[in-house]
């Protein structure tokens, strides 16, 4: 008779078709999301469809607007003016990190996106699952990465994280391949921050990012969480090594603010002791 999490067993079973099926509605939104920021330009210089303009630091859909908490901050603290229509471009955003964490992190960063890839790309190359993390900093300089900047923001008067952040970045580059046919030195920068994740898995996200830590900051009592049902747990550890950013739910960390609710951790619990769910508590 098979043991609990085993091949065959009707738990285990569960744990597949759930972790099967949340891996499949992330891939589809990070490719609806990246596909978002490809199409923008596209439909802009050759069809002159101006409906959706911009990347995920500033983009316009029709009527709404939304901004990137951290660039819209950055831009209030440069100009000392409150500007209110750059706060109402902000609410969505600040809103659904209060709800829902760092599922921007998550789910819809293409910066995540093509780490994934790379992540993918390598292990078929190594003919298996590689989990690196050769260098391990303290989790505090998360924070400390979003107060120098801000102060780095404030000295220089300029907004640093608009003409550096990794995902405006992407959507910069995209949009320089549409309407000019090139490439921006700048897009260095992402290529540097896919190549530190040979080094340590989800580096620059996990230690370096303003914009995650400022959403991890607004998401501190978020409503999604992972919860841990310690019960059926095997304590076989696969949740542990499958977070990309070395966090261990079942020590309960998936209801800690530097989880982005990415759902690894679930999708790779076979007893189904892990779900992403609701907190009705609070």
């Amino acid at each position: 008779m098979p043991g609990p999490g085993c091949s065959g067993d009707p738990v285990s079973d569960r744990g597949e078709r759930r972790g099967q099926g949340l891996r499949l509605l992330r891939l589809l939104v990070q490719s609806g999301a990246l596909g978002l920021i490809v199409a923008a330009p596209l439909l802009n210089f050759y069809l002159h469809i101006d409906f959706i303009q911009g990347w995920y630091q500033s983009l316009s859909i029709g009527k709404l607007w939304f901004v990137s908490p951290l660039e819209g901050l950055e831009s209030l603290l440069v100009a000392k003016v409150i500007y209110f229509p750059l706060l109402i471009g902000m609410f969505i955003p600040v809103l659904l990190a209060y709800f829902l964490g760092r599922v921007f992190c998550g789910w819809i960063c293409p910066v995540n996106f093509l780490s994934d890839l790379s992540d993918r790309l390598v292990n078929v190359v190594a003919g298996k699952k590689k989990h690196c993390d050769l260098l391990v900093f303290p989790r505090q300089i998360f924070w400390f990465a979003l107060i120098v900047e801000l102060i780095f923001t404030m000295v220089l008067g300029t907004p640093l994280f608009v003409f550096l952040s990794p995902p405006g970045l992407i959507g910069r580059e995209i949009m320089r391949v549409v309407f000019f046919h090139t490439l921006a030195w700048e897009g260095l920068v992402v290529a540097a921050v896919l190549l530190a994740n040979l080094v340590t898995r989800r580096m620059f996200c996990r230690y370096f990012c303003p914009l995650g830590a400022l959403l991890a900051f607004l998401g501190g009592r978020r409503r999604l969480k992972v919860f841990f049902d310690p019960d059926s747990c095997t304590r076989c550890g696969q949740c542990r090594r499958a977070c990309p950013l070395g966090l261990d739910p079942a020590a309960g960390d998936g209801r800690s603010p530097y989880c982005w609710n990415c759902g690894e951790c679930v999708e790779s619990c076979k007893p189904a002791s892990l779900r992403l769910g609701w907190d009705k508590r609070q």
